[in-house]
């Protein structure tokens, strides 16, 4: 048994069909430690979590879940994990208290119903409704309450703010970050930078079927791209905007605009433009998907 790894995986391989989802993933997560798992869609998250769990069986490489198997044993993994799946799937005609209750006989009665009716109450959760009659939010509030109600050694949670407004994925965050101070692993599966910024101590990035890179967040953040639009008060020289480092100019109006691209921090840009007559600025994010593509190539393989 590993006693530093949560998780180690060795060459993970995972064919459906003749179509190869995974080629050879190398995994350690630390014992006790946040752990972020990155990829655009398709990338092998969700097959790469199912392994680790043996939903489905791998063809190639060996696995280790806090020490086991888990296609050699996978009720021992099961009994020290909380899950949640990416695709949610629960009995409507329950409710919810009913639910949670069959989780937890499952279990072998390891949660505790206070603590179940405080999760359920820091999540805004009516236990007392039938499943069916939840919005899509609601229902991934109750596979968020399943998976943390036994306070597990391991978290295993693929996109667990999916559906969530923004103050409830933040309320999901500092319960990840409280059962991390318990004592628990997480590994859990994001689209949102932010989120994996704010709790994961070491993130790892899938892409194409293959691990690229694992690194800390900051050096995620330090290549974050950022998207401006800018607009001055009067005619400006915009192509002298491209020259400011790590600046790019994506597109112009005329003379008194410009839509910019900033790799990594800010302060050169906004540096640069005190000397410009500026009317009005606005910063966006994109997506986690265009970052892969601007760091990883989309023929990265």
């Amino acid at each position: 048994m590993n006693e530093t790894a949560a998780i180690k995986t060795d060459g993970l391989i995972k064919y459906y069909g003749n179509l190869q989802a995974l080629y050879g993933v190398d995994l350690e997560v630390k014992r006790g430690e946040v752990f972020g798992f990155l990829g655009p869609n398709g990338a092998g998250k969700t097959t790469t979590i199912r392994c680790l769990l043996d939903t489905i069986h791998r063809n190639g490489g060996s696995v280790e879940v806090l020490g086991f198997d888990p296609k050699e044993d996978p009720v021992a993994v099961r009994k020290r994990t909380g899950y949640l799946p990416g695709e949610l799937s629960l009995e409507g005609n329950m409710t919810g208290r009913k639910l949670i209750h069959y989780f937890n006989e499952l279990r072998g009665k390891q949660a505790n119903w206070s603590f179940i009716d405080q999760l359920a109450e820091r999540l805004e959760l009516d236990l007392r409704r039938p499943i069916k009659n939840l919005s899509h939010g609601n229902k991934q509030k109750i596979g968020v309450l399943q998976a943390l109600m036994h306070r597990p050694e391991m978290l295993i949670l693929d996109e667990p703010t999916t559906g969530l407004d923004p103050l409830m994925q933040q309320e999901v965050l500092k319960l990840i970050c409280e059962a991390k101070e318990g004592g628990a692993t997480v590994f859990f599966s994001s689209h949102i930078m932010s989120e994996v910024e704010t709790v994961a101590e070491r993130v790892g990035i899938i892409r194409r079927g293959k691990i690229v890179e694992v690194s800390r967040p900051e050096a995620l953040k330090a290549r974050a791209l950022t998207r401006a639009r800018v607009r001055f008060k009067e005619s400006v020289d915009i192509d002298s905007l491209g020259k400011i480092e790590g600046v790019s100019v994506l597109s112009k109006d005329d003379s008194t605009g410009a839509y910019l691209q900033i790799a990594g921090e800010i302060d050169a840009l906004i540096k640069g433009l005190a000397k410009y007559p500026v009317r009005d600025f606005h910063t966006e994010r994109p997506s986690l998907e265009e970052v892969f593509l601007a760091y990883y190539g989309s023929n990265h393989a």
